[in-house]
Parts: C-alpha cells; structure tokens; sequence
C-alpha cells in the first residue's frame, strides 16, 4: 500500500494535480460528468466503485484496484485488506473529496479499478452457462444495477449487453448492484439482435419479456434447459428487431390497471421463475 494523506496543508498540491490529465487524482475528477466519464473510463480501461460495501466486494473480485480515495473512517476499515496491497490509498476529508470530484461523496469511500479483457460471445456459449440476462437499450445505470444483483443473486450466469445500453461499470450501476455486477461476466454485443440467433444455434431459448396480452403467461411458460431472459427499456421496451429474434414473448401477469412493472423488477420475476421451475 502506497498511503498519501491529503491535508490542509497540500490543498495548493492537490489542485496542481487534479488539473493534470496525468495527475495522481485525475481518474477521480469530473464524475458527476456522465458522458465525459463513460468516454473517459473506456479509454482509459478503468471504471469508478463507490461506497465502502462495494469496494469491500471490490477487493473480491477479479478486478485489478489500481487506487482509492477514502474519508479517515472508511480508511480505517478498509486498512487491514490493504496493507500487502500494491495500491496507491488517497485519505482526505469530505471537502477535500468532494473539491476532487466535483459532488459530496457522502459515502466517503471511492476506487478506481481497471477492467481487464473484454468477454466475447464465446463465454456465453460455453457448456457450462444455462441462463443469460439479455439487456436491449437500457440507459438508466441504477436499473442495469438492480438487473445484475438479480442476477447473480437467481442464478444467471452472465449478462449480455446490446450495443446502446449503458456501460454496466459506469459507478452507479456498479453501486446499484451493490457490487455484484463485479462477479457477473457481461458481455457487450458486437451484432444485435443477430447474436441472438448464435445463441440460438447453441441451444438456448429466447424469451422477450413484455406486457403485450398475446404474449404466454409467466405461469404457463416452462423454460429449456438453457435460456436467454431478454428485457428492454423503460417506456419503449424491446424493440420489434429483438421482438422478431425471439422464440417465445412471455408476460408477466399484473391488474389490468397497471401498465407494466419496472425493467429491474420484471427481470428478477422471470429469473426466479427460471430458478424454480429448474429446481422443480
């Protein structure tokens, strides 16, 4: 652990570094910016974990830390998983984090890890993985979020990412998840819907969850062996490509005076459901 405490008295320092683009503290500045820090992050192959809770499943995880930005107290914490840790720990108060990053960290507690190789679509075809979460359009990170700890927490077995939804590493959603989406492999289509029909060829069924009355009921649906959970955007939903990509349209059974449910929430009935006709 390479440890630097941010005091009073290094404020002039500290400014001189936030500036550079190279700076020690460069990876923690603008991060209310959402489309500067989804540009940013991917470029430079890091993503942002907030919150002590999920930097304790951080430290996990297969992901490399590279640096964290801590209140004195979640320092303490967080100390004895860090000391034999090639890591550079920054501690300061809650001014001087929130003069870093632009907002009140109220949690006291950032890290930056680097997010390794990309998975390709061969993951998901290998034998071993039976369920996948299929997200199309999603541009809320807090509903990505609820959708991987759903999934770990069900039973999928990887998350599969069409190309226009949000970056499932962005810092909320990894927050969101309270850090399971770090467990999840997720994969980032190259071709939509047209990975669909790959998957199908490997013998997965795909089912697109929607509210529409012809589709099947959840209670009458029995799900294969192998299965691809397809979910899309609050408001417009799957689009009709990915209507047309899938074998079966499945809906989840609510009063009639109810429009629909939220992405996060429907996804966690459908993998359930998954889960429990599997253990039947």
């Amino acid at each position: 652990m390479h440890l630097v405490r941010l005091t009073d008295a290094s404020e002039s320092v500290l400014h001189d570094d936030v500036f550079r683009h190279d700076g020690p503290l460069a990876d923690y500045t603008n991060l209310r910016g959402l489309a500067h820090r989804q540009r940013a992050e991917l470029a430079a192959g890091i993503f942002v974990a907030e919150g002590i809770a999920v930097i304790e499943r951080l430290l996990d995880s297969p992901y490399r830390v590279r640096s964290l930005l801590l209140h004195d107290r979640m320092f303490d914490r967080l100390r004895p998983r860090l000391e034999d840790r090639d890591v550079d720990v920054f501690v300061a108060d809650r001014a001087m984090i929130e003069t870093v990053t632009g907002f009140d960290v109220h949690r006291g507690a950032l890290a930056v890890a680097e997010r390794g190789t990309l998975l390709t679509l061969d993951h998901v075809t290998a034998e071993s993985v039976r369920t996948v979460i299929a997200v199309e359009g999603l541009n809320d990170g807090e509903n990505l979020g609820v959708i991987a700890r759903s999934a770990r927490a069900l039973g999928a077995d990887a998350l599969l990412c069409d190309p226009t939804t949000i970056d499932p590493l962005y810092r909320r959603t990894v927050r969101v998840s309270m850090g399971e989406v770090l467990f999840l492999p997720t994969i980032r289509c190259a071709s939509w819907p047209g990975d669909l029909d790959e998957l199908r060829r490997h013998g997965f069924q795909v089912v697109a969850m929607t509210p529409a009355a012809h589709a099947v009921s959840l209670l009458d649906w029995q799900p294969k062996q192998r299965t691809v959970i397809l979910v899309g955007a609050e408001g417009p939903g799957l689009s009709a490509a990915a209507l047309g990509a899938a074998d079966l349209a499945v809906r989840i059974p609510i009063r009639s005076d109810v429009d629909s449910l939220n992405v996060g929430h429907a996804a966690a009935i459908a993998l359930h459901h998954v889960a429990v006709s599997r253990d039947a």
